[in-house]
């Protein structure tokens, strides 16, 4: 558990292996709903971000950049279908493997689609809400100012938009927990692994804050987590 202090880019998580074992790597996608509604908080930021934007104006589109699985997306649409929202929710990721795994989701107002957020942009398309869950660490810094670019680009509603992206905060007390916490889970999976080496690659919330732009700031959310976050007027 050693290393925590500085950030390891250089790791490379299993799962982005193009030939990795794709059972184990199925597993990993369908076990992230679990994993992410135990870690990465959610649901509290749709109470806290999400709802109150929602319901002032009884209908909201959502865009997660890298959305995996999908199970982030499909939980924010179920909730603000819940609160009676007339909500549309689109997951874009680059790896159709992923999207193998998402799609089986799809249905009423979630779509899943390959594609890159610079693509939508070009488009002329534009959300109320853009959020991303795990996306930040693998992105170097030229990526991640790209990345921070297209996501303000693509929030802009009727009402104006709102950027969310969630990520791990790297500590050693985060790996620490993480390592046990995890352990139910990972069997037949990347969880563990891919987890561990997540964290060691992640930002620390000072380390983001010093890379976002004017305009940007970046919370915690709850343990172990930052959360970037970027709002804009009609």
């Amino acid at each position: 558990m050693s290393g925590y202090s500085t950030r390891d880019d250089r790791l490379r998580e299993l799962m982005d292996d193009p030939d990795c074992d794709p059972v184990r790597l199925r597993r990993t996608l369908e076990r992230f709903r679990m994993v992410n509604r135990l870690v990465s908080g959610w649901g509290a930021v749709y109470r806290s971000r999400i709802r109150p934007r929602a319901r002032a104006h009884r209908a909201l589109s959502i865009l997660d950049i890298g959305c995996g699985g999908g199970d982030v997306l499909g939980r924010l649409v179920a909730l603000a279908r819940r609160d009676g929202i007339a909500v549309r929710g689109l997951g874009i990721d680059p790896d159709e493997r992923a999207l193998a795994v998402a799609r089986r989701r799809e249905g009423s107002g979630l779509t899943f689609r390959r594609a890159f957020a610079r693509e939508l942009v070009a488009n002329g398309e534009r959300f109320d809400v853009v959020l991303s869950n795990h996306v930040l660490h693998h992105l170097d810094e030229p990526a991640l100012a790209g990345f921070l670019r297209d996501s303000a680009d693509l929030a802009r509603g009727p009402a104006g938009g709102i950027v969310l992206h969630s990520d791990i905060a790297r500590s050693r007390r985060a790996a620490v927990a993480y390592a046990i916490g995890i352990t139910p889970l990972a069997p037949g999976s990347f969880l563990r692994t891919d987890g561990l080496r997540s964290i060691r690659r992640s930002w620390t919330p000072d380390e983001l804050t010093a890379r976002v732009p004017d305009g940007w700031r970046v919370e915690r959310p709850a343990a172990f987590r930052l959360l970037a976050v970027h709002e804009s007027t009609p």
